[in-house]
């Protein structure tokens, strides 16, 4: 392979970082932009992956019941299937099993990343712990991320994360959230545009509210595309020195059986 290209892997490894560590993903009816959250309800949604404007795969997201009756699991899973990443089969999951407290809050109960490709594949596994109010990763996670991670009530996990934003998120309006995932604590937050605007997502036009987080010293920014009545956000872009790179457009969405 040549020196100038990334590997399948680590292509893949930073694609899931970029869609479970900002807020764009997985989201829930907006009844009315102004109106209380709506109820949690179960949804797929499929979009095609772009990078730098070129097609790179297909991603689907979804909410459903868990096993157990009181509990709820987030699905993201992506799959590779144009250039090197399409060639080496590389793919990546996600998952985190979650209850609901009181009416809205979302509470991580534990998560799982898996990530494959030809002669590679690892497997991270967290665990969060509220009555001792600790969140553990295992697994082939970095050694400097295998120490407990010291929760608060509130802390969220990347794709729970993205939940909440569709939820809270008003015209105007600053988000702030603390992220606790793969072995690390971050605080986000996340700035609701004034207005609403125009986006094209598959030849349709949308009124979008546009929502954006900046980070790495205003070097990375994600910014998410969330219309009235659709349970998951019709496009989500990565920019990184001012370029775009990684891009969510959906395709369809439905609600879950």
């Amino acid at each position: 392979m040549p020196a100038h290209l990334p590997s399948p892997a680590l292509s893949m490894k930073r694609l899931t970082r970029v869609l479970t560590a900002t807020p764009f993903l997985l989201s829930l009816v907006l009844a009315s932009f102004a109106a209380p959250a709506s109820a949690l309800e179960p949804f797929v949604a499929n979009y095609q992956i772009f990078n730098e404007g070129k097609p790179l795969g297909e991603a689907t997201m979804q909410v459903v019941p868990d096993a157990n009756p009181s509990h709820w699991r987030i699905d993201l899973d992506m799959r590779g299937t144009r250039g090197l990443i399409g060639l080496a089969g590389a793919n990546a999951q996600q998952s985190t099993v979650f209850d609901v407290v009181g009416t809205d809050t979302y509470r991580p109960l534990s998560q799982s990343t898996v990530r494959k490709a030809i002669f590679v594949g690892r497997k991270i596994t967290g665990t969060y712990d509220w009555n001792a109010h600790t969140a553990r990763w295992t697994g082939d996670v970095k050694k400097n991320r295998q120490a407990p991670v010291p929760l608060k009530d509130g802390d969220m996990s990347g794709l729970l994360i993205n939940l909440a934003i569709i939820r809270d998120a008003q015209p105007g309006r600053t988000l702030q959230y603390r992220f606790v995932d793969n072995g690390r604590a971050r605080d986000h937050q996340y700035t609701v545009a004034q207005e609403l605007e125009g986006v094209s997502v598959d030849g349709m036009g949308f009124n979008a509210m546009r929502v954006s987080r900046v980070q790495g010293s205003g070097k990375e920014e994600t910014v998410v595309w969330v219309v009235e009545g659709v349970p998951t956000p019709v496009r989500i872009l990565q920019r990184e020195n001012g370029e775009d790179t990684f891009d969510l457009r959906l395709v369809d969405y439905k609600g879950a059986p």
